[in-house]
């Protein structure tokens, strides 16, 4: 019964509101040692799972890196950039982008983007520094927001295409589950439509910026 004081620690630490990580390895740990497992079997446990895991958690070795960019300038580099480019605006900067999205994304490369890794340290500037050239006030949270809405949209009706991406895998399981037996490849090839759609639509929505951009400017 001592291998249950793991539980203990993760709802004691969970209820006193401490890191989620630390207090999972301090379960970890105080279940290895009632278990009679020794301080370094437990510790090779925890490295054997990191490695047969690190392509999940090899984003989080990104981060840093994008944050020590974005303190020398990186964000400053990008407005500068996007400056310089003659008739960029927001609507063509991210239809841009929202391209690049979808067609990464549906070659299963969705983590070379997103939120954290290009959209603030290098999209919304350079929309941002578009929407400044157009007239607009700088401030404000419109442009990045829809920035980011450029990316989950990218994101959300690109991946589909890759053939094993969980989500296509997750419909192949709840047909097959009501006795309908699809490929996942025939599901790829049916997200294409809808990729288009959203592309053409939210691309609708960025003209429509560009030309309420000009209106207020």
């Amino acid at each position: 019964m001592l291998v249950l004081c793991g539980i203990v620690v993760i709802v004691a630490g969970f209820l006193l509101r401490f890191n989620p990580l630390l207090v999972v390895a301090v379960a970890a740990l105080v279940t290895g040692l009632a278990a009679g497992i020794a301080p370094l079997a437990i510790l090779a446990a925890f490295g054997k799972a990191f490695n047969d895991n690190r392509y999940v958690t090899v984003i989080y070795l990104v981060l840093p890196v994008i944050g020590m960019l974005e303190r020398h300038g990186l964000q400053e580099r990008a407005r500068l950039a996007i400056g310089t480019l003659r008739g960029a605006t927001v609507g063509r900067l991210l239809i841009g982008y929202l391209l690049f999205r979808q067609l990464t994304a549906a070659l299963g490369l969705t983590s070379i983007a997103g939120p954290a890794q290009s959209v603030r340290p290098l999209v919304a500037p350079m929309a941002e520094a578009a929407a400044e050239a157009q007239g607009l006030p700088p401030g404000g949270d419109r442009i990045p927001a829809m920035a980011a809405a450029t990316d989950n949209i990218g994101l959300f009706f690109g991946e589909d295409i890759f053939i094993a991406i969980g989500s296509i895998l997750l419909m192949k399981g709840v047909l097959e589950g009501y006795g309908i037996v699809i490929q996942p490849l025939h599901l790829s090839v049916w997200a294409i439509p809808t990729a288009i759609a959203a592309f053409v639509i939210h691309g609708f929505r960025l003209w429509l910026l560009d030309r309420r951009l000009a209106r207020a400017a």
